[in-house]
């Protein structure tokens, strides 16, 4: 066990500066199917998170104003994948080429992160030791966010959560109005079949776990302010476990499975020309976001 601990210790470490990168872009065009790209093949295959809210749209919408009466419902897409796979980069990259093609929309991001359950004393000590296991579902408030999802897509403003990472709490509230394009990220979001089912389109950010080990620690040291020991303890007894038995197992839900993150341009542009195709199709139909 020593042993184990040392090797990935020693992994992490060297990780921290050496970084692998794989190649491989998944798209889908039909629910039923899932299109494999790549620079080998392409193939059919039936088997298969910045801060915690970003906007991008005109000055006046992201402020409250402008004509809401012109907004359509949005379109609701759900980024998964295990931690530090690269669900946020996907979402900046999603929103910015969805700027670029349709600068008069409103584009929101929302982290699943944000709906953290409250804790206790007890569990807050636990937390505050590296102790707390974040990565299981119950530690999400799903109920909270279905409600919030659901407002949102019938066209209210809400209020979302900001949390901090270095207290383990909420530290405020974040207003959030309607939106022509709503992306949600976070490691969990496709286990409850209430949730799931709210989403358009689904995303998968498949990267490999060493990439995912070696950001993580990058990410928790300089950002969140753990220590290696911490992060190591965290990943071994929570993370990784988690993911295997509760994150992975929702990859089969995705309609777009994405290896390489941020990063698979290719595979990024084809949902950007999808997302722009719902947009239009719902432009052309004439249909208003529900308030």
């Amino acid at each position: 066990m020593a042993q184990s601990r040392f090797r990935l210790i020693r992994t992490a470490q060297i990780l921290v500066i050496f970084i692998p990168s794989c190649v491989i872009s998944h798209f889908n065009n039909e629910p039923s199917s899932k299109l494999c790209l790549n620079s080998d093949i392409m193939r059919f295959n039936s088997c298969i998170g910045f801060t915690d809210m970003m906007h991008v749209g005109p000055k006046n919408e992201r402020e409250g104003g402008g004509d809401r009466s012109a907004f359509r419902r949005p379109v609701l897409i759900g980024v998964s994948g295990g931690t530090a796979s690269g669900k946020t980069t996907v979402c900046t990259r999603i929103m910015e080429r969805l700027a670029e093609e349709t600068a008069e929309k409103h584009i929101t991001c929302i982290c699943q992160d944000s709906f953290y359950r409250a804790l206790g004393e007890a569990d807050l000590a636990k937390a505050r030791k590296g102790n707390f296991n974040f990565d299981h579902p119950d530690a999400f408030d799903h109920e909270l966010m279905l409600r919030t999802l659901t407002s949102l897509l019938e066209g209210k403003s809400c209020f979302i959560p900001e949390y901090d990472y270095t207290k383990h709490s909420v530290s405020g509230m974040t207003s959030i109005n309607p939106s022509d394009v709503i992306l949600v990220e976070g490691i969990l979001i496709f286990y409850y079949p209430e949730l799931r089912n709210l989403f358009q389109l689904k995303l998968f950010v498949d990267t490999d776990a060493d990439t995912r080990l070696a950001r993580r620690v990058i990410r928790d040291i300089k950002e969140r302010k753990r220590d290696l020991d911490t992060v190591i303890n965290q990943y071994t007894r929570f993370v990784k476990p988690a993911f295997e038995e509760f994150c992975l197992p929702t990859m089969k839900y995705a309609d777009v499975i994405i290896p390489r993150g941020g990063e698979n341009t290719v595979a990024i542009n084809l949902i950007v020309q999808h997302v722009w195709n719902i947009l239009q199709e719902q432009e052309d139909k004439g249909t208003k976001l529900v308030h």
